[in-house]
C-alpha cells in the first residue's frame, strides 16, 4: 500500500508541473521506482554503475600483457624477464564505487612472474635489462676520482635519481667515509673486484680472492649484501662469471659506455647517451670531469625520452614500471 501511494504522489507531481503524458517522462519516472526494505526508492537516472564497470574493463583490455621469460640472447647474453600485468577489475570496481563523483579511478594492478628468471639461466653475463621495461640505470665504477664524487652525488640528489656505484675494494678500504656518503644518499653499492685487475688473466685462486675480498669488505664496512659484480675494464672470461655465481653474484657489464676516461667533451657525452638510451640500457661511467659535467644533461635527456632512471637491481628486476594511475 505504501508503494502504491508513493507512486501516485509522484505521478501527480509530474502532471502538475507539466512534465508530460504517462507515455513520456511520467512513465520513465515510474519505471525508476524499486523497493528497498519494503519502501519505494528513486534510483538515479542512467546506469552509471554499468558505465563504470565498462570503463574499467576497457582499460583492463588495453594494458593486459603476459609475462616475458628471461632468456639468453646470442649478442646480449642473459636478458631479464618482465612481469605480466593485469588490472584486478572486481577490486578496482568495488573501490571506485566508494569514491566521490568525478574522482579519477585508481586502478589496482596485479603482476604475474615469468616462468623463467635470471637465476634459471646459469652463469651468463648481463649487458642490459629487458627491452620492454622503460628503465635505464647509471653504473658508476669507482677506483679513483674522489674529487668528482660529491659533485655527482649532489646532481643525482637534485635530479631525484638513484645510481649504482661499483666500488674497487682497495679504494673502499682507504675511503670508507666517502663510501658511506654514497650510501647515505641512498645509492646502491656493489662489487668491482679488489685491485682493478684484468680478471681473465688471473688464476682461479686469485680471481676468487679479488671478488670475495671485496664482497666481505662491503659487508663488514657498509653492511651491504652484495648482489652484482662488474669486472674492471670489462675484462672477464667464462670462468670469471662462474666464480662470481659461486659467490652468489651475477656478472653485469654495460649497454652504452661514456668512455669518459678519454676526457670527451661533456656536450658529446650528453648527445651520445641521450641518442643511445633505450629501455633496459645500462650506462657506464666513472667519477671524471667529463661525466660530472655531463651528468645532469644525461639524466634530463634520458627522462625526456620517457624513460625512468633506477638502480641496476631495479632495472634488471622483472618488476613492471607501473602507470601513474596505480594503487
Amino acid at each position: 500500500m505504501r508503494l502504491e501511494k508513493a507512486a501516485v504522489v509522484l505521478a501527480c507531481m509530474a502532471v502538475v508541473i507539466g512534465i508530460g503524458s504517462s507515455a513520456g517522462p511520467v512513465k520513465n519516472m515510474l519505471e525508476q521506482l524499486h523497493t528497498s526494505d519494503g519502501l519505494a526508492v528513486l534510483k538515479p537516472f542512467g546506469d552509471t554503475e554499468n558505465e563504470l564497470r565498462s570503463v574499467i574493463e576497457s582499460k583492463a583490455a588495453q594494458i593486459s600483457g603476459p609475462p616475458v621469460n628471461a632468456r639468453v640472447d646470442r649478442v646480449w647474453k642473459a636478458i631479464p624477464g618482465y612481469n605480466g600485468l593485469e588490472i584486478d577489475v572486481e577490486s578496482t570496481y568495488k573501490r571506485a564505487l566508494l569514491l566521490p563523483a568525478g574522482s579519477a579511478i585508481k586502478y589496482i594492478y596485479r603482476q604475474t612472474a615469468p616462468a623463467v628468471s635470471l637465476d634459471d639461466l646459469g652463469a651468463q653475463p648481463i649487458y642490459r635489462g629487458n627491452p620492454a621495461k622503460p628503465m635505464v640505470s647509471l653504473m658508476i665504477n669507482v677506483a679513483w676520482g674522489n674529487e668528482y664524487i660529491v659533485p655527482m652525488l649532489n646532481i643525482l640528489d637534485e635530479e631525484h635519481v638513484k645510481a649504482t656505484f661499483f666500488l674497487d675494494g682497495s679504494w673502499l678500504s682507504k675511503n670508507n667515509v666517502l663510501a658511506r656518503e654514497i650510501q647515505k644518499r641512498g645509492h646502491e653499492i656493489e662489487n668491482h673486484a679488489y685491485s682493478h685487475p684484468n680478471m681473465s688473466t688471473l688464476s682461479r685462486v686469485r680471481a676468487v680472492m679479488e671478488i670475495d675480498k671485496t664482497k666481505k669488505l662491503l659487508k663488514s664496512s657498509l653492511g651491504v649484501d652484495n648482489r652484482w659484480f662488474a669486472p674492471p675494464s670489462g675484462d672477464f672470461d667464462q670462468e670469471t662469471v662462474e666464480i662470481a655465481r659461486e659467490l652468489g653474484l651475477k656478472t653485469v657489464l654495460w649497454t652504452v659506455d661514456t668512455v669518459d676516461w678519454r676526457h670527451p667533451s661533456p656536450e658529446s657525452v650528453v648527445a651520445k647517451i641521450t641518442a643511445k638510451a633505450e629501455p633496459g640500457t645500462l650506462v657506464l661511467m666513472h667519477p671524471t670531469s667529463s661525466s660530472s659535467k655531463a651528468l645532469r644533461g644525461m639524466i634530463r635527456g634520458i627522462k625526456a625520452k620517457g624513460l625512468v632512471l633506477g638502480t641496476v637491481s631495479q632495472t634488471l628486476s622483472p618488476e613492471r614500471v607501473l602507470p601513474s594511475d596505480v594503487e
